[in-house]
């Protein structure tokens, strides 16, 4: 397989991963451009992602950090120092480890290989995350899904999480319906709904009145990654294991009202 073939078929999820990992389509987008821009202009960059998943996500962590280290000049350490907290603030080092072990499904080890830590590092971070999700404020949410079984597990987790399922939809109509009575403080949304409405025009529907965060949870995440078009900011793939729908819970929550689509 060429190397163009082995980026293409790898591009969706990276694209996933940095619009999680930014809060927004677009800076993710535009974080990913910078580095195959990167990768065109230097040959050992370029010969390295023959290696796969992992020196692409890499290559793009690299991108990522060296982004937010153009701060105001001071001495020594404290520009190094001041880099860092720069960075922190946009998505801290554990919830990093958190996305790639979880939503992207990296090992510990290639997720350490892929932040330049050891694995004992990455496994530390990945309980700090954890530790910072149970401390979090709880919200309402909506469920759009109709698959019974999923819907009852994804109020499962809602719940234990310490939130609050505000309703439950299996169609577009049923999703209306719930948000004329409540406005959700968060959206889990599947694709294909039962009367053969979509998923993408029941949360547009909520848009419209209100900045809500959506998590679309869907079997064909490729399909909506395509550059196409405004596509989700947070997409988890079916079936999912709870720890990853626990983790784009989380960091939609911590980009707070940000607008998921566009």
């Amino acid at each position: 397989m060429s190397l163009g073939d082995q980026i293409a078929r790898n591009l969706p999820y990276l694209r996933r991963y940095a619009r999680a990992l930014t809060g927004s389509q677009a800076t993710g987008d535009a974080f990913v451009r910078a580095t195959l821009e990167a990768a065109l202009a230097d040959e050992n960059l370029k010969e390295s992602l023959e290696g796969g998943r992992v020196p692409l996500y890499r290559a793009f962590n690299k991108v990522w950090a060296s982004a937010y280290m153009d701060v105001p000049e001071t001495d020594g350490e404290g520009h190094e120092n001041a880099a860092q907290d720069r960075l922190k603030s946009i998505t801290p080092l554990n919830r990093q480890a958190l996305l790639l072990t979880t939503l992207e499904d990296f090992s510990v080890e290639q997720a350490g290989e892929i932040m330049e830590m050891e694995a004992e590092e990455i496994e530390k971070l990945v309980q700090e995350a954890v530790s910072e999700i149970d401390r979090e404020s709880s919200t309402s949410v909506l469920i759009i899904e109709d698959e019974p079984l999923i819907s009852m597990q994804l109020e499962d987790l809602v719940t234990s999480l310490g939130h609050e399922v505000c309703g439950t939809a299996a169609t577009r109509t049923q999703a209306q319906e719930v948000v004329a009575e409540t406005t959700p403080g968060l959206v889990l949304a599947d694709i294909q709904l039962a009367d053969g409405s979509s998923g993408l025009d029941a949360v547009d529907d909520i848009l419209a009145i209100s900045s809500v965060p959506v998590i679309f949870i869907t079997a064909y995440p490729e399909r909506l990654l395509t550059g196409d078009r405004p596509e989700p900011t947070y997409l988890v793939t079916k079936p999912f294991q709870e720890q990853t729908v626990r983790a784009a819970i989380s960091q939609a929550l911590f980009f707070g009202s940000s607008r998921p689509l566009g």
